[in-house]
């Protein structure tokens, strides 16, 4: 498989700026993977494919706000910062992305805030080309300097997006069953669930097996090899508790769906099974790239969002629908009007 094989024309007009006014109003195409058939859908239909005994793995990761804007010192120039990973509560110390890149150095410092007195950091390290490593200065309490990150950051709102960030976005770029903070970006797929529909699942017998995989960037960063075997994922952080296994493990025995809502999902649960296609609870960090040919060993089915060319979540939807199907698939959703990426439409593949 080679990365050209996954361009394609996508439409500007089809990159969601904004979610449907309701959550489970969303579009859902439904790809069966037996017979190769294709049909449209509301997301709220997705009740009519679940029965009890079902289950529905869902990504419980809640997204903080990472974005936030700050002066250099003596020039004063604007900078933005991307909070990618805390990599020492004590110290302060954070892995972020900078943009402008070139114009930030060791030992800079950077000041947020109105009147740049809110917060100080210092660069300490270049991790990446984009990348670099800040200590923030700051003695007060770890309760104190998080809430002051906060107060500061903004929704993190993929780069795509050119508005910024809106107060309703703070509740729609989050699912509604967020629970354990950590993402940089929302896990895209769980955001078509409203509470009303999880509840009507739930009382059709539906079971929902709760993990957790902190979306980072390397959920997003561009594939730049055209050998996709060349290519390494950034590490992602991994939970995956017994409760969600036993309740996993035991639909597979009953030959029930098991879902794997979003790509994140996906590639947690691939990351943490047993040679026997048992999940297993784990906790740690995944850098596992899924393309095709891939032999999947716990979800038969699958709830995902329509992906960007060249994305390696397109790819691992192809390794799952199989290439020439889902390639199908993208050619009638772009006909047919679905929107893409973070905001946009849903796809269920069976």
């Amino acid at each position: 498989m080679k990365l050209s094989m996954f361009k394609f024309n996508l439409p500007k007009e089809l990159l969601a700026e904004y979610p449907a006014k309701n959550r489970e109003d969303s579009r859902l195409m439904v790809v069966d993977r037996a017979t190769g058939k294709i049909t449209h859908k509301k997301f709220k239909d997705i009740l009519s494919f679940f029965d009890e005994g079902d289950v529905m793995m869902l990504n419980d990761t809640k997204v903080f706000p990472a974005r936030m804007y700050g002066n250099k010192e003596k020039t004063g120039a604007k900078i933005e910062v991307f909070l990618l990973r805390e990599l020492n509560t004590e110290s302060r110390l954070w892995d972020v992305l900078v943009d402008p890149a070139r114009k930030i150095r060791i030992g800079n410092k950077l000041y947020f805030g109105e009147n740049n007195d809110a917060l100080v950091a210092e660069v300490i390290d270049n991790t990446t080309s984009r990348g670099r490593t800040l200590r923030f200065l700051y003695d007060g309490s770890y309760e104190e300097f998080r809430k002051i990150l906060y107060d500061l950051g903004e929704t993190p709102l993929p780069k795509y997006i050119k508005r910024k960030a809106e107060e309703s976005d703070i509740d729609r770029y989050q699912t509604v069953f967020a629970k354990n903070e950590g993402a940089v970006a929302a896990p895209t797929a769980g955001l078509h669930f409203s509470r009303e529909l999880l509840k009507k699942l739930e009382i059709k017998g539906v079971q929902f097996a709760p993990l957790t995989l902190h979306v980072g960037l390397g959920t997003f960063r561009t594939v730049e090899v055209e050998d996709l075997t060349k290519h390494k994922m950034e590490s992602e952080e991994v939970l995956i508790g017994s409760d969600t296994c036993k309740i996993v493990n035991s639909a597979k025995e009953k030959k029930k769906k098991v879902c794997a809502v979003g790509t994140t999902v996906m590639r947690a649960v691939e990351s943490s099974v047993s040679t026997t296609g048992q999940l297993n609870p784990y906790v740690g960090w995944t850098n596992k790239f899924i393309f095709p040919p891939y032999e999947f060993n716990v979800a038969n089915c699958m709830i995902t969002n329509f992906h960007m060319p060249e994305s390696t979540l397109l790819m691992m939807v192809s390794a799952f629908g199989g290439y020439d199907l889902i390639t199908k698939a993208y050619k009638e959703a772009i006909k047919e009007k679905y929107r893409f990426y973070s905001y946009g439409d849903a796809m269920l593949i069976l």
